[in-house]
This record gives C-alpha cells, structure tokens and sequence, in this order.
C-alpha cells in the first residue's frame, strides 16, 4: 500500500518552523515533488528574498508571492513550503483553502530564536534587537496562522523525520488530502 496524496500541502508557519526541511522530507515520504515559494520567487527575479525586499519593498514582494502561490496550487499535488508572511493575505489563505491544505508547523519563540538568530537572510529581523522583533512578529501572526486546517507542533528534540511523520500523521485524518492506494 502507498500513500496518494489529492491536493497540495502548504507548509505554513513562522521562520526557522522547519517548513523547508520537514516539507522536504513529508515530500520524499510521499513520493511526490516538493516545491518552495520563496525559491520560485528568487529564480524569477533572478534575486534573493532580501534583495527584492531592499530593492522593491515588500508589498511588491507580496504582490508576486500571491501569483506564484497560485500558479503553484493549480500543479499537480505536492509539498509547498511558503514564506513566513504568506498566510497572512486573506486571499492566499482562500486560495489555500480552495485548491490545497494547510498545515502549521507551530513552534515556540526560544525554538525559533535558536534556528534564526545566526542568519542574515531574514529582511524582518534586521533590527537593533531582533529576538524582541521576532516575538513580536510571533505574537502577531500566530492568530492567523491558528486558521490553518492542521497544526503540528514540532520541537527541539525532534528530527526532521520525526516531525515529517507527525505532518503524515495529521494529513491522514483527512481522506480528501492523503489516502492510501492499494497498488
């Protein structure tokens, strides 16, 4: 028996969540492609996420997340793993909610902290103190990103695998997402 998966899984969630890394791994557990919004951005604009952000702002980083979100929802299903921010458009989210299924890789703010707090490639956290931006930033979205259909929790001491295997988990109890094909 395998694993046949119906519609799209978007990985949402904060920064430094996992959503790369568990989306990949859900991904390779199905068998079917994983694909990264912020990584279609930069290849378009032939610039990374930081750039377009210094260069054209956000809301025009926004503005071409939300047509690459949809031309990504209307492929074949797979794994897509959005920018931290992308969640937030109402649009996006019915878009979601239309032709895929959300899950929110919830995490707490030490978690987070740990896995951002050495890189440079955050646009939002270049501030004078950026732990209290990122909890603000936290606090601000978690609301939001409550409305996802799924939420898993994930957690220092589990492993990419162990936290793809609870996204498969929670994408099981929904026979409209993921079942499974007698081959």
């Amino acid at each position: 028996m395998r694993l046949r998966l119906h519609k799209t899984v978007v990985m949402v969630g904060m920064m430094g969540a996992g959503k790369t890394a568990v989306g990949q791994a859900v991904a390779r557990r199905l068998g079917v492609a994983f694909l990264d919004s912020d990584a279609e951005i930069e290849r378009a604009a032939n610039r990374s996420v930081a750039e377009i952000f210094a260069r054209d702002g956000e809301p025009f980083f926004r503005r071409k997340e939300s047509q690459v979100l949809a031309r990504l929802l209307a492929g074949r299903p797979g794994i897509l793993s959005v920018g931290g921010g992308a969640f937030l458009s109402a649009d996006n989210r019915a878009a979601i909610g239309r032709d895929g299924v959300s899950v929110w890789l919830r995490a707490d703010l030490d978690l987070l902290w740990t896995r951002v707090r050495r890189k440079d490639t955050r646009p939002l956290l270049r501030t004078d103190d950026p732990r209290a931006t990122l909890a603000a930033i936290l606090s601000q979205r978690e609301p939001v990103y409550a409305l996802a259909d799924l939420v898993v929790d994930t957690a220092p001491n589990l492993t990419i695998e162990a936290t793809a295997g609870r996204v498969v988990e929670a994408l099981a109890t929904r026979p409209d997402v993921l079942d499974k094909e007698t081959t």
